[in-house]
């Protein structure tokens, strides 16, 4: 085989994003390839020349198995975004100089929206001139708001995580007898599929979360007040789940409406947090009920030890997927789960144009979202699939023992 591969990793980190890159690393060195390099936080890293030889780091099998129950990202993250092709020449010609020295012909990047537009623009400069360097993304997200995918790599993970995390906090707040109210915080900036994993939680052993909010529906907090007051009135103890991206009607997010410190990657994406304390200091007031928010915030990202089997799985598979397209000649795709059975849960991979991808949101469709403030069976049943099994973390004195580029 002529030529190398190179690797990053990009964005928000997963529990399983090192699976795919265990997928990639593996299937390109079953074909032969002499070299895989892996870029020290991504194109940026790249840029500044950071990048290590992976076949030294993952030299045994072993070395494998621990990579694919490390959670975070192995190789380091970047939000940098790559100015438009037209606009910055000279950035494009030295990422180009730099594979073009390293002899890489293949270029996998593991990440969301965010990512994809990296190799979109990667991929279109490269027709322009000229080159034969195949570009490919491979799909990563806790939000799983891809579009085309029927899911993303790392939100069945996440999901199974928020969802037995929201049966213990229901079980806490019903040891007192007298109502209290906790409402839980859950990453989802524009789409709200991991706030919905929420109602998993309901079950034979568990009553589950009272009411969920979702980014998808404008937050009117009158109404949200009315509806605690409402179970209030029955003695009922609440656990209530939001996305961190509520918005009001005027849209601003729900956290905006008090006091905060504002911070705006490249991207231009706010950092969110804070509606859980807001609205729970606004429930504290108004019915002078015990309140409390609780921010899951990197937790249901980086919680390795309740990964999802399925999941797991499935984010190797696309990482080997994505070598095995490129390796045919295909470049500027991504690689794209397809489910074609629901009983028993079935998906395969195929490729897809990554401009029809890149910088579009999927979001939860609106008929999956309730009046009364709830989602409906079939938003649960999509999910439920994707938090099946387990694969236990490999312990070392009493902990999970994790893989580190460094070490």
């Amino acid at each position: 085989m002529v030529g190398n591969v190179i690797v990053g990793q990009s964005g928000g980190p997963t529990s399983v994003i090192n699976s795919s890159l265990a997928g990639v690393f593996k299937t390109a060195k079953d074909r032969g390839v002499k070299k895989v390099y892996g870029m020290r936080h991504g194109i940026k890293g790249l840029l500044d020349r950071q990048f290590v030889d992976l076949s030294e780091k993952l030299s045994s099998d072993m070395d494998i198995d621990l990579l694919k129950r490390t959670p975070s990202s192995y190789l380091g993250s970047c939000r940098y975004k790559l100015p438009e092709i037209g606009e910055d020449k000279e950035t494009y010609d030295k990422i180009f100089a730099i594979l073009d020295e390293l002899d890489v012909k293949f270029f996998f990047y593991i990440g969301g929206n965010d990512s994809m537009d990296t190799i979109k623009k990667l991929s279109d400069y490269g027709l322009i001139i000229g080159s034969d360097i195949k570009f490919m993304g491979v799909p990563k997200t806790i939000d799983n708001d891809l579009a085309v995918t029927d899911h993303t790599p790392g939100f069945g993970s996440a999901a199974k995580y928020i969802a037995a995390t929201m049966k213990e906090i229901i079980r806490d707040g019903l040891v007192y007898d007298y109502p209290t109210v906790t409402i839980v915080e859950i990453m989802g900036r524009n789409a709200g599929w991991l706030t919905a994993a929420a109602a998993l939680a309901r079950g034979e052993d568990c009553e589950g979360v009272d009411l969920i909010y979702l980014p998808e529906k404008v937050f009117d907090i009158d109404h949200f007040v009315d509806k605690v007051k409402e179970l209030y009135a029955n003695g009922r103890s609440m656990v209530i789940a939001i996305s961190e991206g509520i918005k009001v009607l005027d849209g601003r997010y729900v956290f905006e409406l008090s006091d905060h410190v504002e911070f705006v990657d490249a991207f231009g994406h706010k950092q969110l947090a804070g509606s859980a304390k807001f609205l729970a200091n606004k429930i504290a007031a108004e019915i002078g009920v015990k309140t409390r928010a609780i921010e899951l915030s990197s937790l249901q990202r980086c919680a390795a030890h309740m990964t999802s089997r399925t999941d797991i799985t499935e984010a190797y598979n696309v990482g080997g997927a994505a070598v095995k397209a490129a390796f045919e000649g295909e470049s500027g795709k991504v690689v794209v789960l397809k489910r074609i059975s629901d009983d028993p849960y079935m998906c395969i991979t195929e490729t897809h144009d990554v401009h029809q991808i890149a910088n579009i949101e999927k979001k939860v469709p609106l008929e999956w979202i309730t009046e009364d403030d709830f989602v409906t069976d079939d938003l649960i049943h999509y999910i439920r699939p994707l938090i099946q099994a387990e694969l236990s973390p490999i312990m070392v004195d009493g902990l999970p023992r994790h893989l580190n580029v460094d070490k």
